[in-house]
Order: C-alpha cells, then structure tokens, then sequence
C-alpha cells in the first residue's frame, strides 16, 4: 500500500520551481533586448520597428508549446531512438549542402520550408545529447573502452564537425562536438583519452596556421586577435562589439539608448546581442545576466546528479552542457576572445530554430526534474 503511495506521488511531483521561474526570467529579458536591438535595424529593413518583435514574440509562444511538449512527454520516450535521431540530423546536414540549402550572407546553414527555414545545425545539437546519453548508457562500461566507445564516438564527431564546417558554422560545430566529448567525462571516459583528443584538435588548429596562411579560416582563426588591424573587413563586427561593451561602462547608457544598434554593429539582435545589453545596462547588468544563466545551469546540475538512472542523468547533463558552452563560446565572440563564428545567446538571441530547441529541451529538464526523489539535499 505505503509503496503505492509512494509511486502515485513520484509521478505528480511538479517540475524544477527555480529552473522553471529561470526560463521565464531569461525569454522575458530576450523579448525585450530582442526589441531595443533590432529597433533601428527593422526600420531600416521594412519600415515596421516592431516586425522583429513580433516575430520573436511569435517564435516565444511556438517556444512555450514546445517546452510544454517536453514538459508532459516522459523523458524515458528518447531513450532507444539515440541511432534514429543522430542518422536523421546527418541526413539533414547532408542535404543543406545539395541545392535545396539556402544560403545567407555567404552561410549555407538552413533548409526552407515552405515559409519556414529549419537549421539542421540546430537540431543537431538535440540529436547529439540524446544519441549520446542513449549510447552511453545502454552499456555504460563503453565509455572505458577505446574501441567499443571512444573510437565509435569519435567518428559520430568527425562526421558532424566536417558536414558542419562545409556550411560554414565553425561555433555550431564546437558546440555539438564538445557536448559529446563533455558528455563522455561525465560517463567517465578516462582523462587521456581526452587529452589525446584535445591534442589531436590543437595540431588541427596549428596546421591551419602554419601550413594554410591564405585560406580563408586562416582568416578566420587569427582576425580576432587584432581585429583594429583591419576594422573595415575581417574585424569590423569584433571592433564594434567591443566599442559597444566599451561605451556601456559600469551602469550603461540606458535602455533603449545604444549608439552602435544604429546600423553600426551587424544585425544586432542575433549572435551580438549580448554586446548591445552590456552597451545599455553596463557590466553590472552583464554580470547579473551571468548570475541568471549560473542558476539555470546550477538547478540543471542539481536535476542531473538526482536523476535516478543512467540515461537522464547524461540527458539532463547534455542540456546543462548546451547551454554553458553556448554562453561561453558566445562571450568570447562578443568580447573577441575567439573568432566570430554564428553563436546564439541561449534564450536572447534573435532566431526561432534555436529559441524552439532551447525551450523543448529546457521541458525535457524540467521533465526529468519530476522523476527526482522528493528529499535530495537543495531545493
């Protein structure tokens, strides 16, 4: 009887409070950056200050159903469909470079249909954490092995990061390909193995810059280090990202009141927004933004360690991992610590195929945060 009890409880335990009050917090805050950055930028385009609102207003409700999707849907249905899923995202990264690929701006990255544009890069990354989480612990001494689950990883690595570098989308392939080798620590693959693949990626990186000095990722590799070298071309969004974050100082200029979203800085609303919002609220604002994300990141940990199996600990883990990495490698584009490569902010950023993923994936966290025992430490 008491364990009847006990199972009817379990699965009307609600969802994750903090993480789901985090969300809200971030997507409120996206909505209204998304606005004041694009303000200039869509008169400019169309004529209509609010064209870009409304369309990420749009893609926000599109958001919730999908997060409502993840919500209500057990997250114990992924489990066995990690082979299906990752030759399905191939398959859609295949067909970006056949002549049904839309190309923008030099970027072959999406897939129309009809009026909308799907980015197989995007649902990549979802079919990344699932094949994975579900690889892994299917049996989970694979990842001890280099041959039964290292070396089978790393192809499923090669094969993503060349299809996605051909777009180009040299962030989009960090991202998915450092959630597998992170997801892979944490199922604890052993410490050599990854600095066998780190050293391999380095001497990559160090043949382009020896050996391949006129390409065109030579450029891209060495442009951010100097980018007031050559601040009309290569360097130009680097310098007025960081004019922007300059200009914003400790408290900002205000809401609503940046200089560079004046048609300086490229569409400002999509992977350089951040550089607007440290413009108009300053560096206080900017770490308070980071504060949010560490929440958000900290319950998503929280939820993986008291999962109670294999598969949606990784899963949950491979959200967590997402979103850091993608908060991280989008930082140091602003801030010109890297190259400038496509990398959305995660929840702010201007762009439906991203904000659906983040929202569908933030439900199936919060689907797995109802399945923790009731009593584990923080709450």
């Amino acid at each position: 009887m008491r364990k009847g009890v006990e199972k009817r409880a379990k699965k009307t335990k609600s969802v994750d409070f903090f993480l789901m009050i985090t969300t809200l917090i971030l997507v409120t805050f996206g909505l209204i950056m998304v606005f004041s950055a694009s303000y200039y930028y869509s008169i400019s385009q169309d004529g209509n200050a609010y064209s870009y609102l409304l369309k990420h207003g749009l893609w926000l409700i599109l958001g919730f159903g999908a997060m409502f999707l993840g919500i209500v849907c057990d997250y114990k249905i992924y489990k066995g469909i990690g082979k299906w899923v990752l030759i399905g995202s191939i398959l859609l990264l295949v067909l970006v470079l056949t002549p049904i690929g839309q190309t923008v701006n030099g970027a072959t990255r999406w897939i129309a249909v009809g009026p909308i544009t799907v980015m197989p890069g995007e649902l990549a990354k979802i079919a990344a954490i699932i094949f994975t989480a579900d690889f892994l612990s299917a049996k989970p001494e694979r990842v001890k092995s280099l041959t039964q689950g290292i070396l089978p990883l790393l192809v499923v690595i090669c094969i993503y990061g060349a299809l996605i570098i051909q777009q180009p989308n040299l962030s989009t392939a960090i991202t998915v390909c450092g959630i597998i080798v992170a997801m892979m620590l944490v199922a604890g693959m052993r410490w050599r193995y990854f600095f066998g693949a780190a050293g391999a990626g380095a001497a990559g990186i160090l043949s382009i810059l020896i050996f391949m000095k006129d390409s065109y990722w030579y450029s891209r590799l060495t442009s951010f280090t100097d980018p007031f070298a050559d601040p009309l071309n290569e360097g130009y969004q680097a310098v007025q990202s960081l004019l922007a974050l300059g200009s914003g100082g400790l408290f900002g200029v205000g809401l609503g009141k940046s200089v560079q979203k004046n048609l300086y800085l490229p569409e400002p609303q999509n992977d350089f927004i951040l550089a607007i919002i440290g413009e108009e609220i300053g560096f206080i604002g900017l770490i308070l933004l980071m504060a949010v994300y560490c929440l958000f990141i900290w319950r998503g940990v929280h939820i993986a360690i008291n999962t109670p199996d294999q598969f949606g600990m990784l899963l949950a883990s491979g959200i967590v991992l997402l979103v850091a990495i993608q908060v991280i490698l989008n930082v140091a584009v602003v801030t010109s610590s890297m190259p400038a490569t496509g990398i959305n902010l995660p929840f702010i950023s201007y762009g439906g195929n991203s904000l659906l993923m983040f929202m569908f994936l933030t439900g199936v966290l919060l689907n797995i945060s109802r399945h923790e025992p009731k009593n584990t430490g923080v709450n």
